[in-house]
């Protein structure tokens, strides 16, 4: 494949039909445009040469003429001097030009219609790039934030099972706490009920207690004459 079959593929590159394909279109982006990039590169160093083979070949075009213009121009100062036999060798001459001229001429068309086509892969290229580039920071952006929600959809069913948690932790809770009502309650139940008549008898035999102790120590002072 000649270079300007190859960069004319190029050219008619279809970015978003590229993008469209690629699972990660920052990651494609970034590769596209290095390829893009190189092949600037070499589109400039061929874009050059196919350039200056123009400019060559205009030149051999113009000197052509500029010598068929000449050999013309001898041809009738010949003539006017009379000398028909020279004039006849400065058109012979002239014709010879001529026919190279064609020739030339033929091999400028290519060399023009060559540089012409690899301007427009030129400026192809390098307005694919520019898009690209322009186009590139909201692409990441994008796949930034695919990426954020696809961790937001990862996690939400977990809080989803933490609220289910909660819910069964809550209700373990409540079934604790009537578990230990319960057993409050039959401690309290298991208790002696209270014995009024014993309590009253605890008090006064406290008291008498007390009496004994007051007669003893009276009865101990008179005997020391206190």
């Amino acid at each position: 494949m000649g270079i300007l079959d190859r960069f004319s593929d190029i050219a008619k590159a279809n970015i978003n039909d590229a993008l469209d394909r690629c699972e990660d279109p920052s990651k494609m982006i970034e590769q596209y445009l290095r390829e893009l990039t190189d092949d600037l590169i070499e589109v400039k160093r061929e874009t050059a040469g196919i350039m200056a083979e123009e400019t060559r070949a205009k030149r051999l075009v113009d000197e052509n003429a500029a010598q068929i213009a000449r050999f013309a121009g001898l041809a009738r100062k010949a003539l006017a001097a009379g000398n028909e036999d020279d004039a006849r060798v400065f058109l012979t001459k002239k014709q010879e030009l001529e026919a190279e001229g064609a020739d030339l001429a033929e091999i400028y068309g290519v060399a023009h219609g060559n540089a012409s086509k690899m301007r427009q892969l030129h400026d192809k290229l390098v307005d694919d790039i520019e898009e690209l580039n322009g186009r590139r920071a909201l692409i990441e952006a994008k796949v930034a934030v695919a990426k954020t929600q696809d961790i937001v959809n990862e996690y939400e069913p977990r809080t989803e099972a933490s609220t289910v948690a909660r819910g069964a932790i809550d209700r373990m809770e409540d079934a604790a706490d009537a578990l230990l009502d319960q057993a409050n309650a039959a401690a309290e139940l298991g208790r002696a009920p209270l014995d009024a008549a014993a309590a009253l008898e605890e008090k006064y035999a406290a008291a008498r207690g007390n009496a004994a102790v007051e007669d003893e120590l009276a009865k101990l002072k008179r005997d020391m004459g206190l």
